[in-house]
């Protein structure tokens, strides 16, 4: 799906201050849809109410940072307005606070399906935490999520929201080390 004309707060599903932007796909007020659409990071205008105006963000026509103010954005675009080629660029977002490549050895690679089976290259992940933020960022807006470990098996595959592979118990056993717990693997 591309999406032409201007996005405003209709294809928004939240706007306003009373609603954190951090982790969300955002809509900046400007004259074309191709410099509309964000991926917001953070700053310390990303939460509710708050404190400041900065907004750390990445351009999903782009892969670019960019510093605004919360007063550019229009809100928060619901998932089903996004376009195709906003989801690739989206799927190579790694998540915030990612430890950095050149000091850890990443652990596994997260993959992001479009539903014609369209990918872009996996995402470098250094710890079961932000395999886990990987899957929780990409959710809304994927038709396919697949985390692999560093020998490329899948342990963990997602479609439409939904849970694949492993199960649902195993992944409440990986989520609550106290009951026992699991690696993914």
């Amino acid at each position: 799906m591309e999406r032409k004309s201007i996005y405003t707060e209709s294809d928004c599903s939240a706007t306003g201050l009373a609603c954190s932007i951090q982790g969300k796909v955002v809509v900046l007020d400007q004259d074309t849809p191709e410099r509309q659409l964000y991926f917001c990071l953070c700053g310390n205008g990303a939460g509710v109410n708050p404190s400041g105006s900065a907004v750390f963000l990445v351009s999903l026509r782009t892969g670019e940072f960019a510093l605004k103010k919360r007063s550019e954005v229009i809100g928060i675009l619901k998932p089903e307005h996004l376009p195709d080629s906003a989801k690739l660029q989206l799927s190579q977002i790694r998540p915030v606070g990612a430890m950095d490549l050149k000091n850890h050895e990443p652990k596994y690679s997260g993959y992001s399906f479009l539903a014609d089976g369209r990918y872009a290259s996996g995402v470098w992940l250094c710890t079961e935490q932000e395999a886990l933020e990987y899957v929780e960022m990409q959710k809304p807006y994927q038709h396919r999520i697949m985390l692999c470990d560093r020998d490329d098996f899948c342990v963990l595959e997602m479609e439409n929201g939904r849970l694949l592979h492993p199960t649902e118990e195993a992944m409440e056993a990986f989520r609550n080390p106290r009951n026992g717990g699991m690696t993914m693997t």
